[in-house]
């Protein structure tokens, strides 16, 4: 889903950082949901971390230097 919706909003021209977006599947051919964990993974953690700082960065970059208008 994360995927299709990066995509989309790429499509009409948003941008989008790199790892922009991260998600949690949990182990293979488990049901369990990553809100019923007690603690968040350290790999999920740092993902998430990652895909921050990255669109904190982006974001600083654009607004220092937007693209220009048309």
């Amino acid at each position: 889903m994360i995927a299709d919706l990066s995509q989309g909003l790429s499509d009409v021209g948003f941008s989008i950082a790199a790892q922009g977006s991260t998600y949690w599947v949990g182990e293979a051919m488990h049901t369990t949901d990553f809100q019923d964990l007690e603690q968040t993974p350290e790999v999920t953690a740092n993902a998430t971390d990652i895909s921050t700082r990255n669109s904190a960065h982006l974001a600083a970059l654009l607004k220092s230097q937007p693209f220009p208008r048309s």
